[in-house]
């Protein structure tokens, strides 16, 4: 009798045990949901390394080398504008009042809101032989042609990085700036007294105590760079990504154009890695508890406006003159409001999307609550591994996402057709369902950034209070996180639908036949040289890009 008893217990402990081995649901979901997001960047991998055709070699002895270098030139170029103007800017905001500071401490953030590409365009657009300012050169000085003087060459190499460096400089005044304001006025009134002057605060102790942000900020430009496609094309700088199109819709090369993703690939992750380890050995503290604040120097005469012009510049050439360029098109074209194609790329943009959004940030809940139930280490190390796809530029992801989904969407149709006699189609590639794809995978981080955070910010005690009152973990969710974060949630939201509307290499790659977004009609419409019929689409993306800012500007506050 008694050696009954001590076997129950002993199989019950067993069964306990395996019961806490398997795991549940959410944690099941979390996995699922961090290989959907992986899975692109583990197929550009197995493309690259697997191609039908290596044309790995003759890349290597033709192409590549210009296009690594006119990537890194690009990159480097645009990095170092960007710091130096973001960080002046920041500088000059943070500690100085001259005229119109307090505005332009917020309008240097409009510029996010115009993608490079509508910069590129608006640019060439004032600058070109037709445009307002060398007809107005000929008007003003007397000449009948172009060889009655010099003027630059538009699409080139240095175009490009100055529509690229007004587009992303503000990434580096908005991290520059939070940087100076969370240093001590003291630092500042102690370098002073020993005698610095403004320059010397600014070089040798300001700049040094934000150099971690400076290095965060260049880090995203020099990404976003090399991840550019409209700007550049339109410039015709031959960069990587130029090189994946080229590769793959003219060369007909699918693994060849893996091999140039990975390398983008590699690149991005270097960068990334740099940054990091920038941050971890650049280390400052606070050494009091209550800092007192910056205290305003105020600039009067010439030295005020000199900071309000350096200040005005970058604002000038990344909103005013791009969308006063695009505005003037756009109402001398009254007509081209009501196209067809407008209205219809119109519908796919708020379709393609509000379903990418909704189904980002669904499953960043998903994945950082399974996280946070599980007691595993594989979904914890799932979770910071999510975030690669932000990092990968989006034709990097075409790549990963279109041939994989295309052998899927075949058997699917092969089995399909084997058993009914049907034929459905390409159900996936043949629809917006690869788009939507790419923008999940793309923008999962900002969701799941945001997510993790609101999520960190409710009292651990609220849902467990409500799982011992015999809610499961599901109505834990539902009933105690979703309404406190809510406001978070629709932050991410929107967040990700501006930045899918905006997103042009992987629509492109990725859209149906005739299938235009807001994005790609202004791309297709303007490599046509018809700004006119593509300006009622930019300035839809740029009013887009401005409510984005407009909270951002908010949050920052």
């Amino acid at each position: 009798m008694v050696e009954g008893n001590t076997q129950v217990p002993a199989r019950r402990a067993h069964l306990s045990g395996r019961l806490r081995a398997w795991p549940g649901g959410w944690t099941l979901g979390a996995l699922v949901v961090g290989v959907a997001v992986v899975g692109p960047i583990l197929a550009i991998v197995w493309l690259a390394f697997n191609p039908v055709e290596n044309v790995w070699p003759h890349l290597m002895s033709t192409v590549l080398p210009r296009y690594l270098m006119n990537t890194a030139i690009l990159a480097l170029s645009v990095a170092l504008l960007s710091a130096a103007v973001g960080t002046g800017a920041a500088w000059l905001i943070v500690m100085y009042r001259f005229p119109g500071s307090r505005w332009l401490e917020w309008l240097l953030l409009f510029p996010l809101a115009i993608p490079a590409y509508v910069g590129a365009y608006a640019l060439v657009d004032f600058l070109e032989y037709s445009g307002p300012l060398q007809t107005g050169l000929r008007g003003l000085m007397g000449w009948q042609s172009a060889r009655d003087y010099w003027f630059p060459d538009i699409r080139s190499r240095w175009a490009a990085v100055m529509v690229l460096t007004a587009a992303l400089s503000p990434y580096v005044y908005l991290l520059a700036r939070a940087a100076f304001r969370e240093q001590s006025g003291g630092v500042y009134e102690v370098a002073r007294a020993l005698g610095a002057g403004p320059f010397g605060r600014f070089w040798r102790v300001g700049l040094p105590l934000v150099r971690p942000a400076v290095a965060a900020g260049s880090a995203i430009v020099m990404m976003e760079t090399v991840s550019d496609f409209g700007a550049v094309d339109f410039f015709a700088v031959q960069t990587l990504t130029t090189g994946i199109f080229t590769t793959w819709l003219e060369m007909g090369n699918a693994g060849g154009a893996a091999q140039i993703a990975l390398v983008i690939l590699g690149l991005v992750l270097a960068l990334v890695a740099l940054e990091k380890v920038s941050r971890s050995k650049s280390r400052f503290y606070k050494l009091e508890r209550q800092q007192r604040p910056v205290t305003h120097i105020r600039l009067g005469g010439w030295q005020g406006w000199l900071a309000t012009f350096f200040c005005t510049v970058p604002f000038a050439l990344g909103f005013i003159l791009p969308t006063s360029v695009i505005l003037w098109h756009a109402l001398s074209n009254a007509e081209e409001w009501l196209a067809p194609g407008l209205l219809e790329a119109l519908w796919h943009t708020v379709a393609v999307g509000g379903s990418a959004a909704i189904l980002t940030v669904f499953f960043a809940l998903v994945l950082v609550y399974g996280v946070r139930l599980t007691a595993s280490r594989v979904p914890r190390h799932v979770l910071p591994v999510s975030t690669i796809g932000y990092a990968a530029p989006g034709a990097v992801l075409a790549v990963g996402i279109l041939i994989p989904l295309a052998t899927l969407d075949n058997w699917i149709a092969d089995g399909v057709l084997a058993l009914t006699g049907w034929d459905p189609g390409l159900i996936m590639t043949g629809t917006a369902v690869a788009v939507v794809y790419a923008y999940f995978v793309r923008f999962f981080a900002i969701a799941q950034n945001a997510a993790d955070a609101a999520m960190g910010r409710v009292s651990p005690s609220l849902p467990m209070a409500a799982r011992s009152l015999g809610r499961t973990a599901g109505g834990a969710l539902r009933e105690i996180y979703v309404p406190l974060i809510r406001g978070s949630v629709g932050t991410a939201l929107l967040l990700v639908f501006v930045d899918c509307v905006k997103e042009l290499p992987a629509t492109l790659l990725l859209r149906p036949f005739n299938y235009n977004t807001l994005s790609t009609r202004v791309y297709e419409k303007a490599s046509l040289e018809q700004i006119g019929q593509a300006a009622p689409a930019a300035i839809l993306v740029i009013l887009v890009g401005l409510v984005a800012v407009g909270f951002l500007a908010r949050a920052n506050r």
